[in-house]
């Protein structure tokens, strides 16, 4: 037993090898030493977390070619903040009244075949929902007309959802159109790093995304977008509440100073990573696991491809002949000590080698024969 696993057997925790990607139910991500130091150093000094955010903020915008920024615990607290900026703006009373909505614009419109679980975030300040067009796409004219006198913004989650739907580009021109704001969930979409930046180029008035997808905290995330509305957003906040005794609805929010230092420092270092090398780095963990099963019966394993093809592993069990369903292969996985997690479809195995610690395919290749009988 390693220090690690000693470390969480004394918390009463499995240790997970995660062959699923960057989840929060997982622990999110695991900054680089860098942005550990950082985080270490921060610790230092106590700092106004206020200014913090002011200044850090004006760094990421000026990194991502946006109006204006904002670090937040997580891409969820950051659609939240951002929906209730587009609720009150800067108007005091309003941001105390939340989430009472009366005399408040209060409807949030998305595409009906884009709904998903995180859509219950945007309604925590107040809002309701409306639904454009139905579960199997929606049109132009749908999308307009759903928009009315009472629309405070329009969401766009970036989840390609099945379904004929108004492209983002056309959904942020019928928004503006209309004279309501756009809010984009872009929480994973940090790579190709042009995501990082091409929804406010396109016009977006608010875009959220998770730190834990370019290496920072778990607990961590960024807000960008037009000014005003990160200002508002910026007062919902649990340190605008303390400083300015600004009564908005994201106290329970909170970061603390090491996390923003490390939002920083973790985005400055995804900015000017080698991705061809991450990737090649994940490719040879990927290939190191497909070796290892080669000589396992009853398991189909895909030609070697190119590293972007090889950084998930797509392993498919013969389950007629080994008497077992992937779910039942993957849940024996997940039940030992370490616990494998990894995600199945299609009668396939699916093992994403990004989040797997270089040596632990090793042991995914063992447990994996132990779990068919090889």
């Amino acid at each position: 037993m390693n220090d690690a696993q000693q470390l969480y057997a004394a918390m009463g925790a499995t240790p997970v090898i995660n062959a699923l990607g960057e989840r929060t139910m997982l622990g999110g991500s695991s900054p680089a030493p860098a942005v550990l130091d950082a985080m270490q150093t921060a610790g230092r000094y106590y700092v106004d977390m206020d200014e913090l955010l002011v200044s850090t903020g004006d760094l990421v915008a000026s990194w991502l070619q946006c109006e204006a920024a904002l670090i937040t615990p997580g891409c969820a607290a950051a659609l939240l903040v951002g929906t209730a900026a587009c609720l009150t703006g800067t108007d005091s009373a309003k941001m105390d009244q939340l989430p009472d909505t009366t005399g408040l614009k209060s409807e949030i419109v998305i595409q009906k075949a884009q709904r998903y679980k995180y859509d219950r975030v945007v309604r925590l300040p107040g809002t309701r929902l409306v639904e454009a067009g139905s579960a199997t796409g929606t049109t132009a004219a749908e999308l307009a007309a759903a928009i009315g006198p009472n629309t405070a913004a329009v969401l766009y989650p970036t989840t390609d959802p099945p379904g004929d739907l108004v492209s983002i580009q056309d959904a942020i021109a019928i928004a503006h159109q209309h004279g309501v704001p756009i809010i984009v969930d872009a929480a994973y979409r940090v790579f190709p790093l042009e995501g990082l930046k091409q929804y406010t180029d396109w016009g977006a008035d608010l875009v959220g995304y998770g730190g834990k997808y370019f290496g920072a905290p778990n607990s961590s995330g960024l807000l960008c977008g037009r000014k005003d509305l990160i200002d508002a957003a910026r007062l919902h906040g649990f340190a605008s509440f303390e400083k300015y005794e600004a009564k908005g609805i994201g106290r329970p929010l909170k970061i603390d100073r090491q996390e923003v230092v490390g939002v920083v420092t973790a985005l400055r270092l995804w900015l000017d990573m080698d991705h061809a090398q991450r990737h090649a780095d994940a490719a040879r963990r990927s290939r190191n696991l497909r070796s290892a099963l080669e000589a396992v019966p009853h398991l189909e394993l895909p030609a070697d491809g190119d590293d972007i093809q090889m950084v998930t592993l797509a392993v498919r069990p013969d389950t007629s002949a080994l008497d077992k369903s992937v779910e039942d292969i993957s849940n024996a996985l997940q039940n030992g000590n370490p616990s494998i997690w990894l995600w199945t479809a299609n009668d396939t195995l699916y093992f994403y080698m990004h989040t797997v610690v270089d040596g632990d395919e090793a042991i995914i290749a063992q447990r994996l024969k132990e779990v068919l009988g090889s």
